[in-house]
């Protein structure tokens, strides 16, 4: 019997293996910054951001030292599962959160394509590899059987070297099959980066809505302490990098951090000194002993201060207590 040892297809495979992962572990490190920055605040979203990058760096781990067509199956469904949950935040929100258009978002969603179509191509091939790279068997009765057909005739002896019985039928059927798998990775691919345009432009253009106009404003009671609120009881937030007349959070930042518009009126217990100043792309703001107010999205309703002391959209956030 002569034993053929090949090792031919693993260094593809092994290279769609590390890429895969490293993309992966990028894209947990976005989501780990954005849980450390600010999301982990937000109910529900917050743990899950968490879990995601628990999990994502466990599947790097696993899809790096084994050859385990599970882990990179796993890897991949995570990456688009990932990406689907935030197109449903985008679009329609998730669990009472609606997400913008951002950078961090964006490039995320990019890698999570690049990540499922890189890793989904690695399960495909892993045991392809394995099986090119194991030892292959030839008896000596079918060189026996090969050469006998030469005495026969040429064209005998070249179909026995063809390879016409089960094992070359069944090599076919997989490389059929790994084909399909192959297309249906790639369009699936194609179909998440035109979903992700989709969402990039639906999202684009949205004017940020005004927080209140020429509203009352009023204290409530978050943990025993004093804070401010809008009449709807939604505390009001104050943003570090702001001055006494400019506001510093704009674009993508005004999403997250709607301000207070018009001339604040004093309810009861507010005490401090209201006033406005210039939007900067027009308009007024409310202004409370000098800062400029916002709400936060992941408020969703009264008695809340998830956005306090985070540090988001270039600066710490703070709610505004309010001494008597």
């Amino acid at each position: 019997m002569v034993v053929v040892r090949g090792n031919h297809g693993s260094t593809p495979q092994l290279g769609l293996r590390i890429s895969g992962a490293v993309l992966l572990a990028v894209s947990a490190g976005i989501h780990l910054d954005l849980y450390l920055t600010g999301y982990r605040k937000i109910p529900t979203i917050g743990w899950l951001f968490l879990l995601q990058v628990i999990v994502g760096f466990m599947l790097t781990i696993a899809a790096l030292v084994t050859r385990s067509r599970l882990a990179a199956a796993a890897s991949a469904a995570l990456a688009l599962s990932t990406l689907a949950a935030y197109l449903l935040a985008v679009w329609i929100g998730l669990f009472g959160f609606k997400e913008i258009r951002t950078r961090a978002g964006l490039a995320a969603g990019l890698i999570e394509v690049a990540a499922f179509a890189t890793l989904a191509l690695a399960a495909v091939t892993a045991n392809s590899a394995r099986r090119a790279g194991a030892p292959a068997a030839v008896s000596g009765g079918a060189f026996a059987g090969a050469f006998a057909g030469t005495a026969v005739g040429a064209s005998a002896g070249t179909g026995a070297f063809a390879g016409t019985g089960p094992g070359h039928r069944a090599r076919a059927r997989a490389q059929s099959a790994v084909s399909v798998v192959v297309a249906a990775v790639s369009a699936v691919s194609v179909a998440a980066l035109a979903l992700l345009g989709v969402a990039v432009v639906s999202t684009g253009g949205s004017p940020v809505a005004a927080a209140d106009v020429g509203s009352t404003l009023k204290t409530v009671k978050i943990g025993g302490v004093d804070v401010l609120a809008n009449a709807d009881g939604l505390t009001l937030y104050w943003f570090a990098p702001d001055t006494s007349t400019s506001s510093k959070c704009f674009g993508s930042c005004a999403i997250y951090w709607p301000p207070v518009s018009g001339s604040p009126a004093a309810g009861p217990g507010v005490t401090g000194k209201l006033g406005t100043i210039k939007r900067p792309g027009g308009g007024l703001q409310a202004t409370y002993d000098g800062h400029p107010l916002y709400t936060y999205i992941g408020d969703r309703g009264p008695g809340q201060a998830n956005g306090n002391d985070l540090d988001l959209n270039g600066g710490f956030w703070y709610d505004i207590r309010v001494s008597h």
